[in-house]
């Protein structure tokens, strides 16, 4: 069986992202068929509006993720989360996988130099999406109450493992809402 290659391979934006693909105007198309993506669910945990922090995963440089990789580090996580504070986070992933990327297939064993040459820079077939995130972008938010601050971040650092590139964790205190009503009664008052 063949196994995709490793994520140094692809982390490096260096080149314009290929991720043209139409339904109606097949043959415009530059890629032929979409890869699927690994990743399938984007929010987790219960949206309260009573949280006190957000804490991001914001990436240091620019890099590019396989969505396989994204799906590793949510689950990772989240699975932390689940089992320490269950019902009090709100998780969500930030960037969607668009960009395809392309492999040229290279054979191997005997007699693969001679199949493998020719066609040196070649267009590729696609075998996986990827996010492109950018120095400053965040790729999962929590939001949650600032008793588990310790935990949110644990659970960050553990996705972070699982991602190409460097990552630090910022956390933001989120101002309490008032409630409608009493925003309507301010109003009325004025």
């Amino acid at each position: 069986m063949a196994r995709i290659r490793p994520g140094r391979a692809v982390r490096k934006i260096n080149s314009q992202a290929w991720s043209r693909y139409s339904v109606s105007k097949p043959r415009k198309n530059y890629i032929k068929a979409l890869p699927h993506t690994s990743l399938l669910v984007f929010n987790m945990g219960v949206r309260k509006d009573d949280y006190d922090i957000v804490m991001r995963l914001v990436s240091e440089q620019n890099v590019q993720i396989r969505s396989n990789s994204i799906e590793a580090a949510r689950q990772a996580s989240n699975k932390f989360l689940e089992k320490e504070i269950p019902r009090a986070y709100s998780y969500k992933i930030v960037p969607y996988p668009h960009s395809v990327i392309r492999e040229k297939k290279f054979a191997t064993g005997a007699g693969a130099d001679r199949i493998s040459q020719g066609m040196t820079l070649s267009f590729g077939r696609p075998s996986s999406v990827a996010a492109r995130v950018f120095a400053g972008d965040s790729v999962f938010e929590i939001r949650t109450y600032a008793a588990n601050r310790k935990v949110a971040q644990i659970a960050m650092r553990r996705a972070a493992l699982k991602l190409s590139g460097t990552y630090k964790v910022k956390v933001d205190e989120l101002k309490a809402q008032a409630a409608p009503a009493a925003k309507a009664t301010a109003v009325a008052t004025a």
